[in-house]
């Protein structure tokens, strides 16, 4: 090259930086708007467009169908498990990719996000776009999802599961910052937030690799997904780094039809390597009225031993299975708090059902 053609190129090239710089500038007069929110657990914001966020756990804790309750909530707009969400129109697809998992096993994850939303599994959907791209080298990988994004518009939400697969080396530092980049970039560009999904280490509670920290340290959200030490079939979810307050941590089982339900009266938290138990303090109001339906029936219950065989049946479906001393101090607690009578005849009943009958002013 001479030098006239170097300069030149130097011309070019300063010309190309003057503009990227000029596009990059925040002035102060400048307005923008607030990021649009589109996922929520309680009031804790988790996911807005322009944005990635992260699922975390080791193996086996049950990711896959943590993140099959997201996509629902987010193709139905609804609420699933504690995740609401609410994508605004012309950002409702979304585009599901799946490094690692079989066909067979993408389709399953597939339906039962579909079942959950309440679509019908059997008609495809143009809101939920769904790609298995386990045969792929890395590299091909990159470009399909870059190609995917091009394609399909109007997404709002993409799932990469998962994110160790978009490269060769998952502690090259490199590559590890080029992937983080890769999400930054498309998130801003095509405005949606994309959700991605990455093991924890065997050995500890970290996430894996380089490409962990990375994501750590830019992501909005980190969620854990963990296996219950105290419950079998179940799962808690925590969040790691949030941007918004934390959330209260949350648990979810796997029913008999394989869906994930919500576990409303979880323990979490051990003491003395034992699971702490809850204590009636602990019951909330919407437990004591589940836990009394159960035990009542709507019907009277006669005798103080019938009462409390009653109650151990009815606290027993919120986890609260205790012995007949606290069974006792319960039944002392509910009479005292008015949520359950005593009525003349020795009989135990529900104020609502029982409103006109005469009652005894008794503890026990």
């Amino acid at each position: 090259m001479t030098p006239m053609e170097q300069s030149n190129c130097q011309t070019d090239n300063g010309n190309v930086l003057d503009e990227l710089l000029k596009a990059s500038r925040i002035l102060a007069d400048d307005t923008y708007q607030v990021p649009p929110q589109i996922m929520w657990v309680d009031n804790s914001t988790i996911a807005t467009l322009g944005n990635f966020s992260a699922s975390t756990g080791k193996a086996k804790s049950r990711k896959t169908f943590n993140v099959s309750a997201i996509v629902a909530a987010s193709l139905g707009n609804k609420q699933v498990l504690k995740y609401r969400a609410c994508l605004p129109e012309g950002k409702r697809k979304i585009l599901y990719i799946d490094t690692e998992q079989s066909r067979y096993h993408c389709h399953v994850v597939m339906q039962r996000i579909l079942r959950l939303a309440g679509v019908p599994q059997d008609v495809n959907t143009a809101n939920l776009v769904f790609y298995g791209l386990r045969e792929y080298h890395p590299t091909m990988r990159l470009q399909l999802i870059e190609h995917a994004l091009q394609k399909e518009t109007g997404c709002g939400l993409v799932v990469i599961d998962g994110i160790r697969d978009l490269m060769l080396d998952i502690n090259d530092p490199s590559e590890s910052v080029s992937i983080i980049n890769k999400l930054m970039q498309w998130s801003s560009i095509y405005n949606l937030h994309i959700h991605c999904v990455l093991h924890l280490n065997k050995s500890d509670d970290n996430v894996r690799g380089h490409i962990g920290t990375e994501l750590n340290n830019k992501a909005e959200t980190v969620l854990v997904i963990a296996k219950s030490q105290t419950l079998a079939n179940a799962s808690e979810v925590k969040p790691l780094s949030l941007r918004d307050r934390e959330f209260e941590p949350f648990a979810f089982k796997i029913d008999e039809e394989g869906m994930p339900v919500d576990i409303y009266d979880y323990e979490f938290g051990k003491k003395d390597g034992k699971a702490s138990k809850m204590t009636i303090g602990d019951i909330t109001e919407e437990q004591h009225e589940k836990a009394l339906e159960v035990a009542f029936q709507d019907k009277v219950v006669s005798g103080y031993e019938h009462m409390l065989t009653a109650l151990s049946k009815g606290y027993g479906e919120i986890g609260f299975a205790r012995g007949r001393t606290t069974l006792s101090k319960l039944l002392t607690y509910l009479l005292t708090n008015k949520k359950v009578v005593k009525l003349a005849s020795n009989e135990y009943c529900l104020p609502k059902n029982y409103p006109s009958l005469p009652l005894i002013d008794e503890d026990t």
